[in-house]
């Protein structure tokens, strides 16, 4: 185990370091998938690659679960399973050159053993799971205050909060505020440092895994809208909470 964590740290350091030195080449190539809002650059492929690279190097039998480069499907979960988002936060990557992340999650015949998320601009590591604990760095973390909604900040997805799907102005009404980021790993690490109280966002699984492991070992609640488990197939309307906000949050959806 304590092998893997620091190989995975050191393949997360040496692939912020690609990235810095790409940002300032300034020499981008930027694409859309879905939508005119939904980026996708060379960067964000070339660190897939390079990760899968090292990755296989390290396990030659390891199967990925990968935003890019068409890994995004799995269905065996067998054996020693990489998921992978490259650059969370692409968008803030390309407009912002800061707020995104590099995410790897390690799972085992399907269970979920380890998540790492790196804020590459301010050089901040989250990293840890149930049989390690979770770490910001070398700071072993305690698991954030259960305040109440009405005590909580709650960080969102823009497009389901302007919609008001499952009353969600509603549910921000009673809480502190509303925070929107852009980043799900931002988001996560909001959590986990006791920022946020909850998340609810549309995710792809590369944008959970590697907070859902840590979060649950912190004492969060994580399932999707309906209140059950994610499937890590698809992309997922997904709470992330403490037990308390998470209740409230349930009682006003439901």
């Amino acid at each position: 185990m304590q092998i893997l964590i620091s190989e995975i740290k050191n393949w997360i350091y040496q692939a912020s370091a690609i990235i810095k030195n790409e940002i300032k080449k300034n020499d981008l190539v930027i694409a859309t998938k879905a939508s005119r809002t939904d980026l996708v650059t060379n960067v964000d492929k070339m660190i897939q690659d390079f990760l899968i690279e090292r990755i296989h190097r390290f396990d030659p039998a390891a199967k990925i679960l990968g935003e890019e480069n068409g890994q995004d499907k799995l269905t065996d979960f067998s054996g020693r399973v990489f998921v992978i988002d490259p650059i969370d936060g692409t968008m803030n990557f390309v407009l912002e050159k800061e707020n995104f992340c590099i995410m790897i999650a390690v799972i085992e015949d399907n269970e979920e053993k380890l998540g790492f998320i790196y804020d590459v601009m301010k050089d901040v590591l989250l990293w840890g799971g149930p049989e390690v604990g979770v770490f910001k760095d070398e700071e072993r973390l305690d698991s954030p205050e259960d305040l109440s909604l009405e005590e909580s900040l709650i960080g969102m997805n823009s497009s389901i909060y302007r919609k008001n799907l499952y009353h969600l102005q509603d549910i921000v009404d009673r809480s502190m505020g509303v925070r929107m980021s852009g980043c799900a790993g931002v988001e996560l690490i909001n959590l986990m440092t006791g920022k946020r109280n909850a998340y609810i966002s549309n995710l792809a699984p590369w944008d959970y895994a590697a907070g859902k492991v840590m979060l649950e070992k912190l004492g969060f609640k994580v399932t999707n809208i309906e209140g059950g488990p994610l499937k890590f197939s698809h992309r997922e309307r997904v709470i992330a909470a403490t037990p308390a906000t998470f209740s409230a949050i349930e009682d006003c959806i439901r």
